[in-house]
């Protein structure tokens, strides 16, 4: 992947608090593509939702896991590799929680399936984790 595409890789602990952090990187981020407003806040969010699933049901609250994020864009769309080591799990077992069931949380599946234009896992890597993969579309026409 050459540097001109490559626009972040980034190692964090999964602790909550990192997320300050990763939440500002990716206004940068935002701001390098040209990002709209709208667009901006969906991608800080969604990521940041990605991030903490896996902090809470990857990791279950441990804080010594290790989340590594890469963006890259590919011609008009902003690409993100979340990749975790933890215990593999099955994207068939991963549901947004139905929205009549007012409570608190549990909304993180849908608001990034309703914020970014793609989601998915990708083939988990060879030596073990998880890899997820969020696509953002730029200069969309509306």
């Amino acid at each position: 992947m050459d540097c001109d595409r490559h626009l972040l890789a980034m190692t964090f602990c999964s602790r909550p608090s990192r997320l300050k952090l990763l939440r500002c990187v990716l206004r940068d981020v935002a701001d390098i593509v040209c990002l709209n407003e709208e667009d901006t806040d969906a991608v800080v969010l969604a990521v940041n939702e990605a991030c903490m699933n896996i902090i809470q049901h990857a990791y279950a609250m441990r804080q010594d896991g290790k989340i590594e994020l890469s963006v890259f864009r590919e011609s008009d769309v902003l690409v993100f590799h979340l990749r975790d080591y933890a215990e593999r799990v099955d994207p068939e077992k991963i549901k947004p929680r139905n929205l009549d069931d007012v409570r608190p949380g549990g909304l993180g599946i849908h608001l990034i399936s309703e914020l970014m234009d793609e989601s998915c896992f990708l083939e988990p890597p060879v030596d073990g984790g998880n890899l997820f993969e969020m696509k953002k579309f730029i200069n969309k026409r509306g």
